[in-house]
């Protein structure tokens, strides 16, 4: 009794043994807040400090014409300087 073609295994050469692209480096993934993660119009808005420090230590903010420094702390505190 012969094997028919269909249960031969593939050859080496004709298997895809392409992976998926994975980005080695690159920018953080986009966490910004969407409008349906943004309370009811009546309450102060509220972010996560991950999404506005997309994986850095500290962040630039202008506010009035001023630049403003927002870091994180090994502690896991936020100081806000001018």
């Amino acid at each position: 009794m012969t094997a028919s073609h269909k249960d031969l295994p593939l050859p080496d050469e004709a298997v895809n043994t392409r992976r998926p692209a994975t980005p080695t480096q690159g920018p953080p993934a986009d966490t910004s807040p969407r409008p349906s993660d943004l309370p009811a119009a009546d309450s102060m808005p509220q972010f996560d400090s991950a999404a506005l420090l997309r994986g850095h230590s500290s962040v630039a903010i202008t506010h009035g014409g001023s630049v403003y420094r927002l870091q994180a702390t090994r502690q896991g505190k936020l100081i806000l300087t001018k």
